[in-house]
Order: C-alpha cells, then structure tokens, then sequence
C-alpha cells in the first residue's frame, strides 16, 4: 500500500480536530488499529519475497519503503488548497508510523500490540519513555462532539497542522530527551527554516507546485530521523541503507513540475501587461485575478490527476 486510503487521514484529522491537544495519542491509537494489521501482513509479505535477505537487508527495504511512500504523501501538498495540507499531513504520519511497526514486526515484536503505541510516542518524540506515554495512552478518549466547530476555526486548523509538521520532524528533529533542543545552533536552524516555508508558502500561492521539490526533500529527512531512532531502539544499531537511497525519490520530477509552476505565472503576468488590460486604470486587479484563477486551475487539476491515479490504484 504506497498510499493510505484517504479516508484514513481525513479520520485522524477530524480526531485531531475535535482533540488538538491530545493529538499524538490520537495518532498512536489510530496507527495501531489501522496501520498494525498492514504493517504485520506486509512484514510477512518482505520476508516472503525476499527468502535470501539477511536481517539488515530487510530492515534496509522496509526502511527504503517507508521513506519512498512518506515522500509520496509530500507531493499530495501542492496547491493554494490550504485545507488539504493537514489531511496530507496526517497520511504522511501513518505512513511514518506504518513503517516503525514494520521494524517492529522485524524484531519480533506484535505490531498489532497495544506497547507499540507507547513506544511510537517514544520515538516521536512526545514522551521521554514507554512509561509516561502508557499513562498518556490510558487517559480517556475525549468525544468527538466539537469537531465541527474546529474545522471552522482557522486558527484551530493552523496550530493542529503546525504541531502535525513537529510530529513529521519538519520543524526540527526531536531531542534524545524527546523535546526540542535549546541551543543557539536549533535556533538558527529553526528560523531559517521558517523563513523558508514562508517563502515557499508565498510563492506557493501563485505557483502552487512549487511545494513539491521542498517537501520531498523534508519528508525524506524527517523519516529518514524516524527510522534511525526507530533501528537504535528496536536493533540497537544505526538502520541500513540500500544502495542509492540517499537520493530523494521523483525528486527530478518534483523539480521540473515545480519550474513549469513558476513559468506559467510569469507567462501570465507577461501577457496581462503587453496586452495593457486595465480596471479602473489600474493593471494590479486584473493581475491579481488572474494569478490566483491560474493558482486554482493548477491545483485543481493537480489534486485531479491525482485523484485518478489513486482511482486506478485501487481499481487494480
């Protein structure tokens, strides 16, 4: 399964929306329920397919795979649809979570247990050891009621979706504490990625595929940390790497798709002002319109495109 069917992220996301703060343990429940199954059956699938590999050529492909279909996921976030972000968001998290019960699995441990859950805590980041996340795992699951009202609440969404970017590793790499380093070097680190998303993020607005390629590349290295914690916990040594892994998968392909999303605009904004178009005297409205329909016209037929290849997927 390279991609989660997408009614399963928009489930997480409206569990995370109705519980923002108890997100993480939301996801870690949901994982087990919905990712354990898969992960166990996929384990089985590995070593049945790959009768000659070792154990660390196993954890390599299981490694590899997680890697390759969390980036996938990176190139779902691609367009001016901001509310399509989190949902993206939320199938990159269990995909991530998919492959550490995979490592699990390899290790001989039950995917399916509900110890996973306290140990992908762990290894996310949340709590510092599988005692305190038990405890956080056992409290009760607050009702769903509410959830309405947050999706109405861009402020709400923002800061679920912020704090799903810190679960990802996008915004910084968890301490071996499980919380953020303070240090002068994180800091600098943290703006200038900041800076970074907000220019990808205003760029974006015009040309949307201009996420891609920045995506790609922060999803590879987020789960890339993900699995190495998840190797030193579960095989106490560094996770194997296939040969080539290290480069990002499509992401070529994320580039060139990136540029031709940055041409159109400037093509567009060349022939609004040789052809002199004006409203009220002014050539910045009808530029403005055009921009943003030409925004929404790509990421439409993005998210259109790729709707059908996940039709066509399931079909075979």
């Amino acid at each position: 399964m390279a991609e989660p069917d997408l009614d399963l992220p928009r489930s997480l996301l409206r569990a995370g929306l109705a519980d923002p703060e108890h997100l993480p343990e939301h996801l870690a429940r949901f994982a087990l329920r919905h990712m354990g199954p898969v992960a166990d059956r996929a384990v089985a699938r590995t070593r049945e397919q790959h009768p000659e590999a070792d154990p660390a050529e196993l954890r390599a492909l299981v490694v590899a795979r997680g890697r390759r279909n969390t980036v996938t996921e990176g190139a779902f976030v691609g367009g001016p649809f901001l509310l399509l972000i989190p949902v993206a968001f939320c199938a990159a998290l269990l995909n991530q979570a998919r492959t550490v019960l995979e490592l699990a699995g390899l290790d001989g441990r039950d995917p399916t247990s509900p110890e996973r859950a306290a140990e992908l805590l762990v290894l996310m980041g949340v709590h510092p050891d599988t005692a305190s996340a038990r405890t956080a795992l056992a409290a009760p699951v607050s009702a769903q009621a509410g959830a309405r009202r947050a999706v109405l609440r861009p402020g709400a969404l923002w800061r679920l979706t912020l704090r799903m970017a810190r679960l990802l590793g996008l915004l910084g790499p968890p301490g071996e504490d499980g919380h953020q380093r303070v240090r002068w070097r994180t800091w600098a680190v943290l703006l200038a990625r900041s800076v970074t998303v907000g220019l990808v993020f205003v760029v974006g607005l015009v040309a949307p595929l201009v996420w891609l390629p920045y995506m790609a590349v922060s999803y590879h290295a987020a789960t890339g940390r993900l699995t190495e914690r998840a190797a030193l916990f579960y095989f106490s040594e560094p996770a194997p790497q296939r040969r080539g892994e290290r480069s990002v998968p499509g992401l070529a392909q994320a580039y060139g798709k990136a540029l031709g999303s940055m041409v159109l605009p400037a093509l567009v904004t060349f022939l609004v002002l040789v052809a002199g178009v004006r409203i009220e005297h002014s050539r910045w409205p009808v530029l403005t319109m055009a921009l943003v329909l030409l925004s929404v016209a790509t990421g439409a037929f993005w998210q259109a495109r790729r709707g059908g290849r996940r039709a066509r997927a399931r079909r075979e």
